[in-house]
């Protein structure tokens, strides 16, 4: 970081601290499901929906909202962003109805995280450092995610047990206001960066979408929103169905959050000096087989915290890494477009993974099917991102040639 510009280092700092309460608030709502459920007699496939809802939307208006940032800034959508964060939990907290909770916990929630997530806020990252450093930075802005996470579990489950869990969304929903001042750095002056032909927008998508490494990206991408999203909302729920403490639910969870600094460090670091894509198949593999480890031994809480601690060495790893390799691909001036419309693919992930968990769970009584499709999945993920060509396109190696 201190070969980095003083301007730069201010805009990283509060992107990985707009991340930490964004991504962390978001990384909570499983501590909810079980007493809000249990309060207005719902079932968990409700719940889930909402939650299923969220990741969609989040992922369907991604690229939106990105190109919102590409053109008037990141630090404009953040602040509103906020403002609808904490709207949507308050709201959430006076839901009595399935509907009351789609269009809070789902519709505004989803829209504001779309506002003050990955695509808009490591979109400001990318454009502030330069590209031998970029990998390194937004492994250092993703892992705030995970110190808000477990900054916001802790405060989260303390609210719930002290103020129970009505009041409790009440609460955050006055801590993302603390955003707001944090847009303002977010939107600082970045680095200089090397001068390429500019491009349209249309132009830029464009030529992402004829690349084929574009769509495999994409596609790779969608399970590690199945994978996130499943285990972020139901593991709490799988442990006390397997006749655990809840208290271990929000534990594992913050391990989980714990572990992913660590690993969201690693794998920007290793990012930045080999190859992303085989770091990327490498990462997935390594999930597929801590999750296979998990449900082909008995379930203890020796068992649940070895697997959050290894599950989150591998969590938000893959951040940095396709961001950068977005990045390295297509150049930046529109990464936050680009990288917005891969994230839909995570997305749609996401929304298949909370709502299959919720879905199964109530037909067979039993997370187990879902959790062998992630082992799958993670496999194919493994396989798909091997033959990406991550050389930069003609367009980036002429300007780079002639620079």
């Amino acid at each position: 970081m201190l070969s980095i510009s003083r301007p730069a280092v201010l805009i990283v700092v509060a992107a990985t601290m707009v991340l930490g309460l964004a991504i962390g608030t978001r990384l909570t709502f499983g501590l909810f499901l079980q007493p809000m459920t249990l309060a207005h007699g719902w079932g968990r496939e409700t719940f889930a929906l909402a939650i299923a809802l969220q990741n969609l939307l989040w992922g369907v208006t991604q690229p939106f909202f990105g190109m919102l940032a590409d053109r008037y800034g990141s630090g404009r959508v953040v602040a509103a962003g906020a403002v609808g964060y904490g709207a949507g939990l308050y709201l959430m907290s006076q839901a009595s109805s399935p509907l009351a909770l789609h269009l809070s916990l789902g519709l505004l929630i989803g829209l504001s995280l779309s506002a003050t997530s990955f695509a808009v806020v490591l979109g400001a990252v990318s454009r502030a450092v330069s590209e031998r450093r970029r990998s390194m930075a937004m492994g250092m802005a993703s892992a705030g995610g995970s110190v808000g996470q477990l900054l916001m579990l802790r405060v989260s489950h303390l609210l719930i047990g002290s103020a129970g869990w009505v009041d409790a969304l009440g609460y955050m929903a006055v801590i993302m206001m603390l955003m707001l001042p944090l847009a303002v750095l977010v939107a600082g002056k970045p680095e200089q960066q090397p001068m390429v032909r500019q491009q349209s927008m249309g132009e830029a998508i464009g030529e992402a979408c004829g690349h084929r490494g574009f769509w495999l990206l994409t596609a790779g991408f969608f399970v590690c929103g199945f994978h996130v999203t499943f285990i972020g909302l139901h593991l709490p729920a799988y442990i006390v169905d397997n006749d655990l403490a809840p208290g271990l639910g929000a534990t594992a969870l913050a391990m989980i959050g714990g572990f992913n600094v660590l690993g969201s460090w690693f794998w920007g670091v290793t990012g930045g000096r080999y190859s992303k894509k085989f770091n990327l198949s490498i990462l997935y593999l390594l999930r597929s087989l801590v999750i296979l480890v998990l449900i082909s031994t008995p379930v203890s809480e020796t068992s649940i915290l070895l697997f959050s601690a290894g599950i989150g060495f591998l969590w938000l790893g893959t951040v940095p890494l396709t961001n950068a390799l977005v990045g390295q691909i297509f150049g930046v001036q529109y990464i936050s477009t680009l990288f917005g419309i891969v994230f839909f693919g995570h997305q749609i992930g996401a929304f298949l993974g909370v709502w299959l968990g919720g879905y199964i769970f109530d037909i067979a009584g039993s997370y187990d099917p879902v959790w062998y499709i992630s082992v799958i999945l993670g496999l194919a993920a493994a396989l798909l991102h091997w033959p990406i060509n991550e050389q930069p396109v003609p367009r980036l190696a002429a300007a780079r040639e002639t620079a």
